[in-house]
């Protein structure tokens, strides 16, 4: 590995879609996931091509000291030929892209798209509000007399 000096950082919030830029995330919308985990980034830049890395699971951004969640670091020279870029952008960039591919690709071949998966959870229906069980007292009172 490379000295101290000389190392790229990747921390897991670079790659969460549900951040904005202001609140950590480096890449795009269009190459990053919902709640990224290191095993997974680590995943995604073994498929760029990345072999020399090292996984710190249990270190916190300094910014944000609550949450332990984790950063791969590794020497920038390898990271950058390999994935043909000029920075650690484009580095980053093409990790998210296979991140998002293979998010993409999980949720089509595993999860099929049913015609009732649009009208929502079933557990969500069976809990919405209704009437049926209340007096009709109260029903009237809420939506005025009925004639």
């Amino acid at each position: 590995m490379a000295s101290k000096g000389e190392e790229m950082i990747l921390w897991t919030r670079y790659f969460d879609s549900k951040l904005t830029r202001s609140q950590g995330r480096r890449v795009p919308k269009i190459a990053s996931i919902p709640n990224p985990t290191l095993e997974t980034i680590v995943w995604a830049a073994r498929t760029s091509g990345i072999r020399k890395m090292r996984q710190e699971p249990d270190i916190s951004h300094p910014s944000r000291p609550y949450s332990n969640e984790g950063r791969l670091v590794m020497p920038p020279k390898h990271a950058l030929e390999v994935t043909d870029s000029n920075s650690k952008e484009g580095v980053m960039q093409e990790i998210g892209r296979t991140l998002r591919a293979k998010m993409k690709e999980s949720q089509t071949r595993g999860n099929p798209v049913s015609p009732r998966a649009s009208r929502g959870n079933v557990r969500q229906r069976s809990q919405r509000k209704s009437f049926k069980n209340k007096s009709s007292n109260k029903r009237k009172s809420r939506f005025g007399k009925r004639k």
